[in-house]
């Protein structure tokens, strides 16, 4: 009768070859989420920088074309003030020079004939340059498509969304006040740039905000 000799299993060799595995997968799988979420984490930082730096230059160049875009409507309402009810222009010349001193890049060439009184009836070619706002999206845009904007967390995305939706409402707005100037509509164009002058100092106070926290955002 033939015998069958078992070879004695190492249940605790096998073990720990288990365990060295499963450690050794375990490790290798935090070290890919931790490399990516390195890499996610360094993405997101270079898009919250351009976004910031679009938004300082956005900042720089509103705040500067609204003042003089609102000039418009300071030199609009002023004339209206010291014209005559019949529309005539009727100054000194020393009232005058204060006055188209005062708005000097809007006149092109005065004309003055002798009023009496020492007072001069004045006509004037004038020239308006409206000051359109680049206001750059490109930085925003572009954390959209990548998807990187995801990471932001929500509050951060909150503000982000309503900063540029208040600026895409100030484009269409420089849109119609083009528009009105190329009709010459002086009337439509101080309406609009009453509105324009409204979203621009929310849209400043928005973007200052943004400044002072988006590094919360990482």
């Amino acid at each position: 009768m033939g015998f069958f000799k078992f070879k004695t299993i190492n249940w605790k060799y096998i073990i720990g070859e288990i365990l060295l595995l499963f450690v050794g997968i375990n490790l290798a799988i935090w070290f890919n989420d931790w490399n990516e979420s390195k890499i996610i984490q360094k993405d997101k930082e270079i898009a919250l920088a351009k976004i910031k730096g679009e938004i300082e230059t956005n900042l720089e160049e509103l705040v500067e074309n609204n003042a003089l875009n609102q000039n418009i409507v300071s030199f609009y309402g002023e004339l209206d003030s010291i014209k005559r009810d019949d529309g005539a222009l009727i100054l000194s010349p020393q009232a005058m020079q204060m006055f188209s001193k005062k708005y000097e890049r809007f006149f092109v060439s005065v004309d003055s004939t002798a009023y009496g009184n020492g007072l001069y009836s004045y006509e004037a070619d004038t020239f308006l340059n409206l000051e359109i706002s680049q206001l750059s999206s490109i930085a925003w845009d572009i954390s959209k498509t990548t998807g990187i904007f995801h990471e932001f967390g929500y509050d951060c995305l909150y503000e982000l969304q309503g900063m540029y939706n208040t600026q895409d409402l100030v484009k269409k707005e420089l849109e119609k006040a083009t528009e009105a100037l190329r009709n010459r509509s002086i009337g439509d164009l101080i309406r609009i740039l009453g509105i324009l002058d409204q979203l621009e100092s929310q849209l400043e106070e928005q973007y200052r905000d943004m400044i002072s926290h988006i590094d919360d955002c990482r």
